[in-house]
Protein backbone atom coordinates (compact mmCIF):
# COMPACT_ATOMS: atom_id res chain seq x y z
CA UNK A 1 0.00 0.00 0.00
CA UNK A 2 0.92 3.37 -0.23
CA UNK A 3 3.15 4.61 2.78
CA UNK A 4 1.73 7.73 4.22
CA UNK A 5 4.48 10.24 3.96
CA UNK A 6 3.98 9.59 -0.28
CA UNK A 7 0.20 10.04 -0.36
CA UNK A 8 -0.22 13.38 -2.31
CA UNK A 9 3.01 13.49 -3.82
CA UNK A 10 2.88 14.38 -7.75
CA UNK A 11 6.30 14.14 -10.06
CA UNK A 12 7.25 14.68 -13.09
CA UNK A 13 8.95 11.66 -14.96
CA UNK A 14 10.22 9.56 -17.27
CA UNK A 15 9.78 6.12 -16.29
CA UNK A 16 12.97 3.86 -18.34
CA UNK A 17 12.85 3.51 -22.18
CA UNK A 18 12.27 0.53 -23.71
CA UNK A 19 13.84 -0.58 -26.88
CA UNK A 20 11.66 -1.31 -29.73
CA UNK A 21 11.46 -4.05 -31.95
CA UNK A 22 12.24 -4.63 -35.30
CA UNK A 23 10.60 -3.12 -37.38
CA UNK A 24 8.07 -1.44 -35.41
CA UNK A 25 6.19 1.70 -35.30
CA UNK A 26 5.45 2.77 -32.15
CA UNK A 27 2.37 5.32 -31.04
CA UNK A 28 2.65 8.15 -29.21
CA UNK A 29 -0.02 10.18 -27.31
CA UNK A 30 1.35 13.90 -26.60
CA UNK A 31 -0.76 16.84 -25.15
CA UNK A 32 -1.87 14.90 -22.22
CA UNK A 33 -2.63 15.67 -18.47
CA UNK A 34 -1.65 12.06 -17.53
CA UNK A 35 -1.77 9.93 -14.41
CA UNK A 36 -0.45 6.69 -13.07
CA UNK A 37 0.59 5.02 -9.57
CA UNK A 38 3.86 4.14 -10.08
CA UNK A 39 5.47 2.53 -6.97
CA UNK A 40 4.60 4.39 -3.92
CA UNK A 41 3.72 7.55 -5.49
CA UNK A 42 1.69 9.67 -8.22
CA UNK A 43 3.70 9.86 -11.12
CA UNK A 44 2.79 13.36 -13.87
CA UNK A 45 3.60 13.10 -17.77
CA UNK A 46 2.13 14.72 -20.56
CA UNK A 47 3.04 12.20 -23.06
CA UNK A 48 3.20 8.23 -23.40
CA UNK A 49 5.01 5.71 -25.81
CA UNK A 50 3.09 1.75 -26.69
CA UNK A 51 3.71 -0.15 -29.70
CA UNK A 52 2.52 -4.17 -30.20
CA UNK A 53 -0.23 -2.99 -27.00
CA UNK A 54 2.33 -2.31 -24.25
CA UNK A 55 3.84 0.31 -22.80
CA UNK A 56 6.76 1.78 -23.92
CA UNK A 57 7.64 4.64 -21.84
CA UNK A 58 5.60 7.92 -20.61
CA UNK A 59 7.31 10.74 -19.85
CA UNK A 60 8.22 15.12 -21.04
CA UNK A 61 7.30 14.81 -24.77
CA UNK A 62 11.03 16.50 -25.24
CA UNK A 63 12.24 13.60 -24.36
CA UNK A 64 9.95 10.57 -25.62
CA UNK A 65 9.76 12.63 -29.33
CA UNK A 66 13.51 12.09 -29.58
CA UNK A 67 13.99 8.86 -28.13
CA UNK A 68 10.93 7.63 -30.43
CA UNK A 69 11.50 9.82 -33.94
CA UNK A 70 9.26 7.87 -36.01
CA UNK A 71 6.18 6.88 -33.48
CA UNK A 72 3.08 7.49 -35.11
CA UNK A 73 1.93 11.14 -33.19
CA UNK A 74 -1.41 11.11 -31.59
CA UNK A 75 -2.81 14.49 -30.15
CA UNK A 76 -4.35 14.15 -26.97
CA UNK A 77 -5.62 17.96 -26.85
CA UNK A 78 -5.34 18.32 -22.96
CA UNK A 79 -7.35 16.22 -22.06
CA UNK A 80 -6.75 13.59 -18.92
CA UNK A 81 -5.34 10.11 -19.59
CA UNK A 82 -5.18 8.12 -16.45
CA UNK A 83 -4.84 4.37 -16.02
CA UNK A 84 -7.55 1.89 -17.36
CA UNK A 85 -10.11 1.91 -14.37
CA UNK A 86 -11.00 -2.32 -13.00
CA UNK A 87 -13.48 -2.58 -11.15
CA UNK A 88 -12.99 -5.74 -9.02
CA UNK A 89 -16.43 -6.68 -8.52
CA UNK A 90 -19.07 -6.32 -10.89
CA UNK A 91 -21.57 -8.85 -12.38
CA UNK A 92 -21.44 -8.89 -16.31
CA UNK A 93 -24.23 -11.12 -17.16
CA UNK A 94 -26.97 -9.74 -14.57
CA UNK A 95 -26.21 -6.21 -16.11
CA UNK A 96 -26.64 -6.80 -19.89
CA UNK A 97 -30.24 -8.89 -18.87
CA UNK A 98 -31.19 -6.19 -17.20
CA UNK A 99 -31.20 -3.41 -19.94
CA UNK A 100 -33.56 -5.03 -21.39
CA UNK A 101 -35.52 -6.25 -18.26
CA UNK A 102 -37.79 -3.81 -16.35
CA UNK A 103 -35.85 -1.54 -14.62
CA UNK A 104 -36.71 0.06 -11.27
CA UNK A 105 -33.53 1.57 -10.17
CA UNK A 106 -34.19 5.25 -10.41
CA UNK A 107 -38.70 4.99 -9.37
CA UNK A 108 -38.47 7.45 -6.16
CA UNK A 109 -41.64 5.15 -5.09
CA UNK A 110 -44.31 2.50 -5.12
CA UNK A 111 -46.35 4.09 -7.84
CA UNK A 112 -43.71 5.15 -9.58
CA UNK A 113 -42.39 1.66 -9.93
CA UNK A 114 -46.15 0.56 -10.76
CA UNK A 115 -46.64 2.86 -13.76
CA UNK A 116 -42.98 1.82 -15.29
CA UNK A 117 -43.61 -1.61 -15.16
CA UNK A 118 -47.41 -0.97 -16.45
CA UNK A 119 -46.06 0.12 -19.37
CA UNK A 120 -43.21 -2.31 -19.34
CA UNK A 121 -46.07 -4.96 -19.88
CA UNK A 122 -48.15 -3.34 -22.45
CA UNK A 123 -44.65 -3.17 -24.59
CA UNK A 124 -43.80 -6.91 -24.04
CA UNK A 125 -47.44 -8.81 -23.85
CA UNK A 126 -45.54 -11.58 -26.18
CA UNK A 127 -43.86 -12.12 -22.75
CA UNK A 128 -44.97 -15.11 -20.86
CA UNK A 129 -43.33 -13.75 -17.65
CA UNK A 130 -41.94 -10.24 -17.05
CA UNK A 131 -38.87 -9.94 -15.42
CA UNK A 132 -36.45 -7.06 -13.95
CA UNK A 133 -35.46 -5.55 -10.77
CA UNK A 134 -33.84 -2.57 -9.35
CA UNK A 135 -36.55 -1.82 -6.44
CA UNK A 136 -35.30 -0.42 -3.56
CA UNK A 137 -38.48 0.09 -0.46
CA UNK A 138 -36.14 2.44 1.69
CA UNK A 139 -35.71 4.61 -1.09
CA UNK A 140 -39.38 4.54 -1.67
CA UNK A 141 -40.10 5.12 2.10
CA UNK A 142 -42.41 2.37 1.59
CA UNK A 143 -41.74 1.30 5.73
CA UNK A 144 -42.47 -2.36 4.49
CA UNK A 145 -41.87 -4.53 1.49
CA UNK A 146 -43.72 -4.31 -1.57
CA UNK A 147 -46.23 -7.36 -1.90
CA UNK A 148 -47.84 -9.77 -4.62
CA UNK A 149 -51.13 -7.51 -4.78
CA UNK A 150 -49.24 -4.35 -5.58
CA UNK A 151 -47.96 -5.70 -8.72
CA UNK A 152 -51.65 -7.47 -9.48
CA UNK A 153 -52.71 -3.77 -9.49
CA UNK A 154 -50.50 -3.65 -12.64
CA UNK A 155 -50.06 -7.20 -14.12
CA UNK A 156 -52.32 -10.21 -13.19
CA UNK A 157 -52.42 -12.20 -16.23
CA UNK A 158 -48.67 -13.79 -16.04
CA UNK A 159 -46.41 -13.68 -13.61
CA UNK A 160 -43.73 -11.35 -12.50
CA UNK A 161 -40.37 -11.30 -10.75
CA UNK A 162 -38.63 -8.43 -10.16
CA UNK A 163 -35.19 -8.43 -8.20
CA UNK A 164 -34.15 -6.04 -5.36
CA UNK A 165 -31.86 -3.85 -6.25
CA UNK A 166 -28.85 -5.61 -4.08
CA UNK A 167 -30.13 -8.89 -5.69
CA UNK A 168 -30.64 -10.65 -2.45
CA UNK A 169 -34.68 -10.37 -2.81
CA UNK A 170 -37.41 -11.11 -5.60
CA UNK A 171 -41.05 -9.65 -5.69
CA UNK A 172 -43.56 -11.56 -7.14
CA UNK A 173 -47.34 -11.36 -8.02
CA UNK A 174 -49.97 -13.72 -7.23
CA UNK A 175 -49.17 -16.07 -10.23
CA UNK A 176 -45.58 -15.72 -9.66
CA UNK A 177 -46.18 -17.93 -6.72
CA UNK A 178 -49.28 -20.00 -8.15
CA UNK A 179 -46.81 -20.82 -10.78
CA UNK A 180 -43.64 -21.66 -8.67
CA UNK A 181 -46.39 -23.34 -5.82
CA UNK A 182 -45.45 -21.27 -3.07
CA UNK A 183 -47.80 -21.25 -0.21
CA UNK A 184 -48.40 -20.91 3.67
CA UNK A 185 -47.41 -24.34 3.78
CA UNK A 186 -44.11 -23.86 1.86
CA UNK A 187 -41.38 -23.61 4.22
CA UNK A 188 -38.60 -21.43 4.75
CA UNK A 189 -35.55 -23.20 2.95
CA UNK A 190 -31.96 -22.79 5.00
CA UNK A 191 -30.80 -19.16 4.77
CA UNK A 192 -33.95 -17.87 2.68
CA UNK A 193 -37.03 -15.97 4.12
CA UNK A 194 -40.36 -15.94 2.58
CA UNK A 195 -42.18 -12.60 3.65
CA UNK A 196 -45.37 -13.81 5.20
CA UNK A 197 -49.05 -12.29 6.62
CA UNK A 198 -49.82 -12.67 9.99
CA UNK A 199 -51.63 -16.10 8.92
CA UNK A 200 -48.22 -17.22 7.57
CA UNK A 201 -49.19 -16.53 3.45
CA UNK A 202 -46.65 -15.70 1.71
CA UNK A 203 -46.67 -11.96 0.96
CA UNK A 204 -44.67 -11.93 -2.09
CA UNK A 205 -41.56 -11.54 -1.27
CA UNK A 206 -38.86 -13.91 -0.95
CA UNK A 207 -35.51 -13.15 0.44
CA UNK A 208 -32.00 -14.46 -0.35
CA UNK A 209 -32.15 -18.28 -0.80
CA UNK A 210 -35.69 -18.53 -0.92
CA UNK A 211 -35.88 -16.78 -4.38
CA UNK A 212 -34.65 -20.56 -5.43
CA UNK A 213 -37.88 -21.36 -4.88
CA UNK A 214 -39.22 -19.13 -7.83
CA UNK A 215 -35.94 -19.35 -9.69
CA UNK A 216 -36.27 -22.68 -10.63
CA UNK A 217 -39.41 -22.00 -12.40
CA UNK A 218 -38.44 -18.67 -14.17
CA UNK A 219 -37.24 -19.44 -17.73
CA UNK A 220 -33.31 -19.19 -18.47
CA UNK A 221 -32.06 -16.67 -20.68
CA UNK A 222 -30.79 -18.99 -24.06
CA UNK A 223 -27.34 -19.43 -25.18
CA UNK A 224 -28.18 -16.59 -27.80
CA UNK A 225 -30.07 -13.91 -25.22
CA UNK A 226 -27.03 -14.66 -23.04
CA UNK A 227 -24.40 -13.67 -25.61
CA UNK A 228 -26.49 -10.41 -26.97
CA UNK A 229 -26.66 -9.48 -23.28
CA UNK A 230 -22.90 -10.18 -22.62
CA UNK A 231 -21.47 -8.37 -25.60
CA UNK A 232 -23.84 -4.92 -24.91
CA UNK A 233 -22.72 -5.34 -20.84
CA UNK A 234 -19.39 -5.45 -22.13
CA UNK A 235 -19.50 -2.47 -24.61
CA UNK A 236 -21.07 -0.28 -21.90
CA UNK A 237 -18.83 -1.28 -19.74
CA UNK A 238 -15.68 0.17 -21.87
CA UNK A 239 -17.56 3.24 -22.30
CA UNK A 240 -17.53 4.44 -18.68
CA UNK A 241 -13.77 3.55 -18.33
CA UNK A 242 -13.33 0.07 -17.62
CA UNK A 243 -10.45 -1.67 -19.03
CA UNK A 244 -10.89 -4.64 -16.52
CA UNK A 245 -14.20 -6.25 -14.40
CA UNK A 246 -13.97 -8.54 -11.95
CA UNK A 247 -17.04 -10.38 -12.33
CA UNK A 248 -17.78 -12.11 -9.31
CA UNK A 249 -20.09 -15.19 -9.82
CA UNK A 250 -19.88 -16.83 -13.14
CA UNK A 251 -21.50 -20.00 -14.68
CA UNK A 252 -19.51 -22.10 -16.85
CA UNK A 253 -21.58 -21.57 -19.69
CA UNK A 254 -20.69 -17.83 -19.40
CA UNK A 255 -16.78 -18.39 -18.96
CA UNK A 256 -17.55 -20.44 -22.39
CA UNK A 257 -18.88 -16.96 -23.91
CA UNK A 258 -16.14 -15.61 -22.79
CA UNK A 259 -13.81 -17.95 -23.93
CA UNK A 260 -15.30 -17.80 -27.43
CA UNK A 261 -15.20 -14.11 -27.40
CA UNK A 262 -11.71 -13.85 -26.63
CA UNK A 263 -11.27 -16.42 -29.65
CA UNK A 264 -12.83 -14.32 -31.70
CA UNK A 265 -10.75 -11.38 -30.31
CA UNK A 266 -14.04 -9.45 -29.73
CA UNK A 267 -13.67 -9.24 -25.79
CA UNK A 268 -13.52 -5.93 -25.86
CA UNK A 269 -12.10 -5.87 -22.00
CA UNK A 270 -10.43 -7.79 -19.37
CA UNK A 271 -12.54 -9.98 -17.50
CA UNK A 272 -11.63 -11.92 -14.39
CA UNK A 273 -13.92 -14.28 -13.92
CA UNK A 274 -15.11 -15.82 -10.73
CA UNK A 275 -16.58 -19.29 -10.47
CA UNK A 276 -19.75 -19.27 -9.21
CA UNK A 277 -19.87 -22.01 -5.94
CA UNK A 278 -17.68 -25.23 -5.78
CA UNK A 279 -20.34 -27.37 -7.18
CA UNK A 280 -20.60 -28.71 -10.92
CA UNK A 281 -19.63 -25.88 -12.57
CA UNK A 282 -16.49 -25.72 -10.27
CA UNK A 283 -15.84 -29.39 -11.09
CA UNK A 284 -16.38 -29.38 -14.79
CA UNK A 285 -13.46 -25.99 -14.63
CA UNK A 286 -11.40 -27.35 -12.59
CA UNK A 287 -10.37 -30.46 -14.40
CA UNK A 288 -7.40 -28.24 -16.10
CA UNK A 289 -6.92 -26.09 -13.27
CA UNK A 290 -6.87 -22.12 -12.89
CA UNK A 291 -6.87 -20.69 -16.66
CA UNK A 292 -4.46 -17.68 -16.38
CA UNK A 293 -3.64 -14.67 -18.99
CA UNK A 294 -6.08 -16.03 -22.43
CA UNK A 295 -6.12 -14.29 -25.40
CA UNK A 296 -3.55 -11.68 -24.35
CA UNK A 297 -4.41 -11.34 -20.77
CA UNK A 298 -8.07 -10.46 -21.42
CA UNK A 299 -9.61 -13.56 -19.64
CA UNK A 300 -8.40 -15.41 -16.07
CA UNK A 301 -10.27 -17.92 -13.98
CA UNK A 302 -8.42 -18.42 -11.08
CA UNK A 303 -10.81 -17.61 -8.49
CA UNK A 304 -14.10 -19.03 -7.08
CA UNK A 305 -16.75 -16.76 -5.26
CA UNK A 306 -18.27 -18.20 -2.33
CA UNK A 307 -21.36 -16.52 -0.01
CA UNK A 308 -21.72 -16.17 3.65
CA UNK A 309 -24.95 -14.35 3.89
CA UNK A 310 -27.94 -11.89 2.38
CA UNK A 311 -27.95 -7.71 2.05
CA UNK A 312 -28.35 -5.40 4.54
CA UNK A 313 -31.15 -3.41 2.91
CA UNK A 314 -33.25 -6.69 2.65
CA UNK A 315 -32.05 -7.47 6.60
CA UNK A 316 -30.47 -10.95 5.10
CA UNK A 317 -26.95 -9.49 6.21
CA UNK A 318 -25.83 -11.74 9.04
CA UNK A 319 -25.68 -9.73 12.31
CA UNK A 320 -23.71 -10.79 15.46
CA UNK A 321 -26.68 -8.94 17.38
CA UNK A 322 -30.38 -8.36 16.04
CA UNK A 323 -31.55 -5.70 13.65
CA UNK A 324 -31.84 -1.99 15.58
CA UNK A 325 -35.11 -1.71 13.40
CA UNK A 326 -36.34 -5.25 13.87
CA UNK A 327 -35.18 -6.87 16.80
CA UNK A 328 -36.67 -10.16 15.95
CA UNK A 329 -34.55 -11.00 12.64
CA UNK A 330 -30.50 -10.70 12.74
CA UNK A 331 -29.88 -11.75 8.96
CA UNK A 332 -29.06 -15.49 7.39
CA UNK A 333 -25.88 -17.46 7.12
CA UNK A 334 -26.21 -19.26 4.24
CA UNK A 335 -23.68 -22.08 5.32
CA UNK A 336 -22.65 -23.68 8.88
CA UNK A 337 -19.17 -22.98 9.98
CA UNK A 338 -18.35 -26.37 9.13
CA UNK A 339 -19.59 -26.16 5.17
CA UNK A 340 -18.09 -22.46 4.99
CA UNK A 341 -14.75 -24.25 6.09
CA UNK A 342 -15.02 -26.99 4.16
CA UNK A 343 -15.83 -25.36 0.99
CA UNK A 344 -12.72 -23.18 0.73
CA UNK A 345 -10.74 -25.69 1.40
CA UNK A 346 -11.69 -27.61 -1.63
CA UNK A 347 -11.54 -24.28 -3.68
CA UNK A 348 -7.85 -23.74 -2.61
CA UNK A 349 -6.66 -27.61 -2.45
CA UNK A 350 -7.76 -27.00 -6.62
CA UNK A 351 -5.14 -24.27 -6.65
CA UNK A 352 -7.67 -20.95 -6.37
CA UNK A 353 -8.16 -17.82 -5.56
CA UNK A 354 -11.47 -17.45 -2.59
CA UNK A 355 -13.39 -14.85 -2.98
CA UNK A 356 -16.26 -14.91 -0.05
CA UNK A 357 -19.22 -12.45 0.17
CA UNK A 358 -19.69 -11.11 3.67
CA UNK A 359 -21.96 -8.12 4.36
CA UNK A 360 -22.85 -8.57 8.03
CA UNK A 361 -19.99 -8.33 11.08
CA UNK A 362 -21.26 -12.83 11.71
CA UNK A 363 -21.06 -12.83 8.45
CA UNK A 364 -17.59 -11.36 7.80
CA UNK A 365 -16.41 -13.51 11.42
CA UNK A 366 -17.65 -16.85 10.18
CA UNK A 367 -15.79 -16.24 7.15
CA UNK A 368 -12.62 -15.19 8.89
CA UNK A 369 -12.71 -18.24 11.22
CA UNK A 370 -13.30 -20.31 8.20
CA UNK A 371 -10.08 -18.73 6.42
CA UNK A 372 -8.02 -19.22 9.73
CA UNK A 373 -9.16 -23.50 9.68
CA UNK A 374 -8.57 -23.67 6.19
CA UNK A 375 -5.24 -22.02 6.11
CA UNK A 376 -4.25 -25.01 9.34
CA UNK A 377 -5.15 -27.95 6.78
CA UNK A 378 -3.28 -27.19 4.16
CA UNK A 379 -2.15 -24.02 1.89
CA UNK A 380 -3.60 -21.14 0.80
CA UNK A 381 -2.77 -18.12 2.46
CA UNK A 382 -0.28 -16.82 -0.24
CA UNK A 383 -3.73 -16.45 -2.78
CA UNK A 384 -4.67 -13.30 -2.17
CA UNK A 385 -7.77 -14.21 -1.03
CA UNK A 386 -10.51 -11.92 -0.95
CA UNK A 387 -13.49 -10.74 1.58
CA UNK A 388 -16.51 -9.79 -0.81
CA UNK A 389 -17.95 -6.05 0.44
CA UNK A 390 -16.68 -6.75 4.27
CA UNK A 391 -19.29 -3.93 4.79
CA UNK A 392 -20.43 -4.81 8.39
CA UNK A 393 -17.31 -5.79 10.67
CA UNK A 394 -16.72 -6.20 14.26
CA UNK A 395 -14.13 -4.00 15.15
CA UNK A 396 -12.37 -6.66 17.00
CA UNK A 397 -12.31 -8.55 13.98
CA UNK A 398 -10.92 -5.90 11.26
CA UNK A 399 -7.51 -6.70 12.21
CA UNK A 400 -7.54 -10.21 11.21
CA UNK A 401 -7.99 -9.31 8.14
CA UNK A 402 -4.32 -8.34 8.15
CA UNK A 403 -3.24 -11.01 9.85
CA UNK A 404 -4.91 -13.98 7.36
CA UNK A 405 -3.63 -11.84 4.63
CA UNK A 406 -7.00 -11.10 3.06
CA UNK A 407 -7.69 -8.31 0.38
CA UNK A 408 -10.93 -6.40 1.40
CA UNK A 409 -12.83 -5.97 -1.48
CA UNK A 410 -15.35 -3.11 -1.26
CA UNK A 411 -17.66 -1.07 -3.16
CA UNK A 412 -17.72 2.75 -2.41
CA UNK A 413 -20.96 3.77 -3.60
CA UNK A 414 -23.02 0.66 -1.22
CA UNK A 415 -21.55 3.67 1.64
CA UNK A 416 -23.40 6.53 -0.49
CA UNK A 417 -26.30 4.33 -1.46
CA UNK A 418 -27.09 2.83 2.15
CA UNK A 419 -26.89 5.49 4.58
CA UNK A 420 -30.40 6.54 4.01
CA UNK A 421 -31.12 2.95 6.04
CA UNK A 422 -27.47 2.04 7.68
CA UNK A 423 -28.64 3.87 10.74
CA UNK A 424 -32.19 2.56 11.29
CA UNK A 425 -31.00 -1.31 10.43
CA UNK A 426 -27.44 -1.01 12.68
CA UNK A 427 -27.24 1.66 14.95
CA UNK A 428 -24.60 3.80 15.62
CA UNK A 429 -22.02 1.62 17.37
CA UNK A 430 -21.84 -0.72 14.91
CA UNK A 431 -21.11 1.94 12.36
CA UNK A 432 -17.97 2.09 13.79
CA UNK A 433 -16.67 -0.83 11.68
CA UNK A 434 -19.17 -0.25 8.45
CA UNK A 435 -17.67 1.00 5.35
CA UNK A 436 -14.69 1.43 7.29
CA UNK A 437 -12.39 1.84 3.78
CA UNK A 438 -9.59 4.50 5.78
CA UNK A 439 -8.93 1.80 8.70
CA UNK A 440 -8.59 -0.82 6.89
CA UNK A 441 -6.24 1.07 4.70
CA UNK A 442 -4.21 2.38 7.91
CA UNK A 443 -3.80 -1.30 8.99
CA UNK A 444 -2.42 -2.14 5.49
CA UNK A 445 -4.69 -4.28 4.40
CA UNK A 446 -5.21 -3.79 0.05
CA UNK A 447 -8.73 -2.61 -0.53
CA UNK A 448 -9.92 -3.52 -4.00
CA UNK A 449 -12.13 -1.13 -5.40
CA UNK A 450 -15.64 -2.08 -7.43
CA UNK A 451 -19.11 -1.32 -7.71
CA UNK A 452 -21.23 -4.31 -7.62
CA UNK A 453 -23.32 -3.27 -10.70
CA UNK A 454 -25.79 -3.50 -11.50
CA UNK A 455 -26.91 -3.26 -7.97
CA UNK A 456 -24.91 -0.19 -8.05
CA UNK A 457 -24.02 2.09 -11.31
CA UNK A 458 -21.48 0.87 -13.06
CA UNK A 459 -19.86 4.28 -13.96
CA UNK A 460 -16.34 4.22 -11.74
CA UNK A 461 -15.88 7.96 -11.54
CA UNK A 462 -19.08 7.89 -9.13
CA UNK A 463 -17.02 5.24 -6.93
CA UNK A 464 -14.24 7.47 -7.12
CA UNK A 465 -16.35 10.63 -6.29
CA UNK A 466 -18.22 8.60 -2.65
CA UNK A 467 -14.50 7.07 -1.63
CA UNK A 468 -12.83 10.72 -1.48
CA UNK A 469 -16.27 12.84 -0.35
CA UNK A 470 -18.53 9.86 0.97
CA UNK A 471 -21.53 12.34 -0.10
CA UNK A 472 -24.08 11.77 -2.81
CA UNK A 473 -24.23 13.71 -6.61
CA UNK A 474 -25.84 16.32 -4.31
CA UNK A 475 -23.01 16.59 -1.69
CA UNK A 476 -25.46 15.54 0.80
CA UNK A 477 -24.20 14.89 4.11
CA UNK A 478 -22.20 18.14 3.38
CA UNK A 479 -19.16 16.92 5.99
CA UNK A 480 -19.57 13.60 4.17
CA UNK A 481 -20.71 10.52 5.99
CA UNK A 482 -18.79 9.37 8.58
CA UNK A 483 -15.84 11.32 6.62
CA UNK A 484 -12.84 10.41 8.56
CA UNK A 485 -13.18 6.85 6.97
CA UNK A 486 -12.54 8.73 3.24
CA UNK A 487 -9.86 8.08 1.15
CA UNK A 488 -7.33 10.52 -0.76
CA UNK A 489 -7.65 10.78 -4.54
CA UNK A 490 -4.61 9.12 -4.79
CA UNK A 491 -5.29 6.29 -2.71
CA UNK A 492 -8.90 5.62 -4.41
CA UNK A 493 -7.36 6.03 -8.14
CA UNK A 494 -4.62 3.10 -6.92
CA UNK A 495 -8.07 1.31 -5.22
CA UNK A 496 -9.37 1.24 -8.61
CA UNK A 497 -6.04 0.31 -10.59
CA UNK A 498 -3.23 -1.05 -9.39
CA UNK A 499 -4.47 -2.54 -6.03
CA UNK A 500 -7.57 -4.16 -7.66
CA UNK A 501 -4.76 -5.04 -10.49
CA UNK A 502 -3.17 -6.87 -7.46
CA UNK A 503 -6.20 -8.42 -6.07
CA UNK A 504 -6.62 -10.47 -9.89
CA UNK A 505 -2.76 -11.15 -9.37
CA UNK A 506 -2.07 -9.02 -12.51
CA UNK A 507 -0.53 -5.67 -11.42
CA UNK A 508 2.92 -7.25 -12.83
CA UNK A 509 0.83 -6.28 -16.59
CA UNK A 510 -2.20 -3.93 -15.84
CA UNK A 511 -3.28 -1.50 -12.67
CA UNK A 512 -0.51 1.21 -13.89
CA UNK A 513 1.31 2.72 -16.84
CA UNK A 514 4.78 1.58 -16.63
CA UNK A 515 6.97 -0.01 -19.74
CA UNK A 516 6.26 -3.66 -20.24
CA UNK A 517 2.69 -3.27 -18.87
CA UNK A 518 -0.36 -3.27 -20.88
CA UNK A 519 -1.23 0.07 -22.65
CA UNK A 520 -4.59 0.17 -21.26
CA UNK A 521 -6.01 4.00 -20.79
CA UNK A 522 -8.81 6.50 -20.76
CA UNK A 523 -8.70 10.12 -22.12
CA UNK A 524 -11.75 11.87 -19.95
CA UNK A 525 -12.57 15.40 -20.34
CA UNK A 526 -11.69 16.63 -16.61
CA UNK A 527 -8.62 16.43 -14.82
CA UNK A 528 -9.26 13.99 -11.85
CA UNK A 529 -6.22 15.65 -9.37
CA UNK A 530 -7.59 19.33 -10.38
CA UNK A 531 -11.57 19.78 -10.07
CA UNK A 532 -13.83 19.96 -7.00
CA UNK A 533 -14.22 17.08 -5.19
CA UNK A 534 -17.62 17.36 -5.58
CA UNK A 535 -17.64 17.42 -9.48
CA UNK A 536 -15.92 14.01 -9.94
CA UNK A 537 -18.80 12.06 -10.76
CA UNK A 538 -19.55 14.19 -13.70
CA UNK A 539 -15.85 13.02 -15.19
CA UNK A 540 -16.81 11.93 -19.07
CA UNK A 541 -14.73 8.98 -20.27
CA UNK A 542 -14.07 9.99 -24.05
CA UNK A 543 -11.91 7.39 -25.30
CA UNK A 544 -11.14 3.81 -24.00
CA UNK A 545 -8.07 1.84 -24.93
CA UNK A 546 -6.98 -1.92 -24.29
CA UNK A 547 -3.84 -3.15 -25.07
CA UNK A 548 -2.70 -0.19 -27.27
CA UNK A 549 -6.52 -0.72 -29.20
CA UNK A 550 -8.89 1.71 -28.77
CA UNK A 551 -12.14 -0.84 -27.69
CA UNK A 552 -14.19 2.91 -27.14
Amino acid sequence: MIDAKYLGAVVMTAVGLLPLSAGAVPTMIRNVHGYSVGGERLDRFDSMVFEDGRVLAVGPVSRLRSAYPTARVIDGHGRTLLPGLIDAHGHVLALGLDMVRVQLGDTQSLAAAQQRISVYAKTHRQAHWLLGGGWNQATWKLGRFPTATDLDRVVSDRPVALARIDGHALWLNSAALREASISKDTKDPVGGRIERATDGSPTGVLVDKAMALAERVVPVPTKDQQRIALTAALAHLASVGLTGVGDAGASAAQIGLYRSLADSRTLPIRIYAMIDGVGRDFEELSTTGPLIGYGNDHLTVRAIKLYADGALGSRGAALLEPYADDPSQSGLLFESNAAMTQNIVKALAAGYQVNVHAIGDAANRQVLDAFEAAYRVGAGRDRRNRVEHAQIVSLTDIPRFKSLNLIASMQPTHATSDMNMAVDRLGKERLRGAYAWRTFLDQGTVIAAGSDFPVESDNPFFGLHAAVTRTDHSGQPAAGWYPEQALTRLEALRAFTLDAAYAQHQESSVGSLEPGKWADFILVDRDFFNIAAAEIWRIHVEQTWVGGHRVY
